[in-house]
């Protein structure tokens, strides 16, 4: 790579971490997929290119490419957490209804014992 291409690179690197830096918020499996998903499809990409005689163009069609692939992918994770997090938050519901009819039943047998004591 000529020097002014790899400049190019590292200057692009950096305003891409520079931009990541400024997330107020963690970044969602989503948002994860798209990023990683770029930067792997404009650095592969970028090899193809070079290999051609256009490293730019490579990038660029490649970054594109791995950003739509890798926003597809992550979406699809993030819905499987999310299912997998509502399932939980059901398990938990229940848990705690089992527990206070366990309780509940306890109660009730130790009302009738003590009737029985009486009677």
């Amino acid at each position: 790579m000529r020097v002014q291409q790899r400049v190019q690179v590292y200057i692009g690197a950096l305003a891409l971490m520079f931009v990541l830096s400024a997330c107020s918020q963690p970044l969602t499996t989503r948002e994860k997929g798209t990023l990683l998903g770029g930067g792997l499809g404009a650095a592969s990409g970028a090899i193809i290119g070079s290999a051609v005689g256009s490293p730019g163009a490579g990038a660029a069609i490649g970054g594109a490419m791995g950003a739509l692939s890798g926003g597809l992918i992550g979406d699809q994770l993030q819905g499987l957490e999310y299912r997998a997090a509502r399932q939980q938050s059901q398990i938990s519901r229940q848990n705690r209804e089992l527990q206070r009819q366990h309780r509940d039943i306890e109660k009730l047998k130790r009302q009738a014992r003590s009737n029985d004591d009486e009677s």
